[in-house]
């Protein structure tokens, strides 16, 4: 699908979506529980339903409603022997450790760059256990995973994403003995780590977290809870850009106490120099004195498409650093960013784990999504502030987390023609 988007400001009021963490964690640990949870707020994009359907494949019973899910958890089994994750990195990394519950053959497939997304993390701990895997020999997936996860010390580097630590935070409490996760390296995305133990002791299981260790003890049991998705704050992102671009949206649905590490784009806002005028339940931004800005990426890495866009129409030069997992999302974020906006005027100059963008005027043209959906939506708040149209290649990217997303656009005054 490709969308032409005309020049035109934005305004109004726009309910973020839930949160697609939050959600991939509490329908996970609901499917894990005895009992009935009802998890509420829900979007279903691409990668939600890749996570319900691989917990039916692991015997929960998921009944979709129209904003709301039912879930009748169960004890870990194997119901399918292939779990399709799709796109979703979530799913594959947090899905793959539960499945070693079982003992019994279970296939990972995926689709487009996921088959490429590292998991040498899993390798590593399949050897020391001695579970059968195999996969082929120039890509990840399909993967075939067959033997029992044993409760032991897994040591982990934390440089890595944290959706690795995730799957086995979700998994080791339900082994038959206590189990200790050690972080051998400076933890990055912590954060996520946080969402997830926050949702752990939510449904009833107890983790101990003291400096790089984290200690879990084994024969405990997820209690059935009714949990709702907040808003999240990655998405939050993009239309916290187009307040920084001249736009006047007013968001709400997020909650400002959350652990979600995507709220730093808060103060990388400030950093740019804009302000966060909150207002009760809801918040924009005001781009009060904009000027170019230092930002790390180590504990936010989906943030990165927004504020290249910020960054590439502010005067002087930003620069972005710690950024080298922006490499092995859904695109090398790095380099689609700079490519798609250099045919626009754009100037960046990437390196291994950043880039330095320097701040010009855009013009419009026809850019691809590479797939991406946050390079989706970041490209189409540019439009905004441009003078010509700005078409975007592959838009239905934007279907693995924000399906609604050119609705939302055009409700806001965007004048947009698919």
């Amino acid at each position: 699908m490709n969308v032409r988007i005309k020049p035109g400001k934005l305004k109004g009021n726009v309910v973020i979506p839930p949160s697609k963490s939050l959600a991939h964690r509490a329908i996970i640990a609901a499917s894990l529980a005895k009992g009935k949870s009802i998890i509420s707020n829900i979007q279903y994009s691409q990668d939600i339903l890749a996570t319900i359907a691989g917990m039916e494949s692991l015997g929960a019973k998921i009944t979709k409603y129209d904003d709301y899910l039912e879930i009748e958890g169960s004890k870990v089994k194997r119901v399918s022997s292939v779990i399709d994750a799709n796109e979703s990195g979530s799913t594959l990394r947090f899905l793959i450790p539960i499945a070693l519950v079982t003992s019994e053959k279970i296939t990972f497939t995926g689709h487009n760059r996921l088959v490429k997304r590292p998991l040498e993390i899993y390798y590593d701990l399949f050897d020391k256990q001695n579970i059968k895997y195999s996969h082929p020999e120039d890509s990840y997936l399909p993967l075939e995973i067959e033997g029992g996860l044993k409760p032991q010390t897994y040591e982990v580097r934390g440089d890595v994403s944290s959706q690795f630590i995730t799957g086995l935070l979700f998994t080791l409490p339900l082994l038959n003995g206590d189990s200790q996760i050690v972080i051998t390296t400076k933890l990055e995305s912590k954060g996520y780590i946080d969402l997830t133990l926050d949702i752990l002791r939510l449904f009833g299981i107890e983790i101990e977290f003291m400096g790089n260790v984290i200690n879990i003890k084994g024969n405990q049991e997820y209690k059935a809870t009714n949990y709702r998705v907040e808003g999240d704050f990655s998405q939050s992102a993009f239309f916290l850009l187009a307040n920084m671009l001249g736009n006047d949206i007013t968001l709400e649905g997020l909650n400002l106490n959350s652990y979600q590490g995507d709220k730093k784009i808060l103060d990388d806002i400030k950093a740019f120099g804009g302000r966060i005028e909150v207002m009760g339940d809801k918040l924009k931004a005001i781009p009060t004195n904009l000027h170019p800005a230092d930002i790390s990426f180590a504990q936010s890495p989906d943030l990165g498409p927004a504020l290249t866009v910020l960054a590439s129409v502010i005067e002087g030069k930003s620069h972005f650093y710690d950024a080298s997992r922006l490499r092995i999302k859904e695109c090398d974020r790095i380099t689609a960013m700079r490519l798609e906006l250099e045919k626009l005027g754009g100037k960046i100059v990437e390196f291994d784990s950043g880039m330095d963008i320097y701040g010009a005027k855009l013009h419009g043209g026809e850019v691809l999504s590479h797939n991406d959906h946050r390079v989706v939506m970041a490209l189409t708040m540019l439009s905004t502030i441009i003078d010509e149209d700005l078409v975007i290649k592959g838009a239905e990217a934007i279907n693995k987390s924000y399906p609604n997303f050119f609705e939302v656009i055009k409700s806001l005054g965007g004048n947009i023609c698919e």
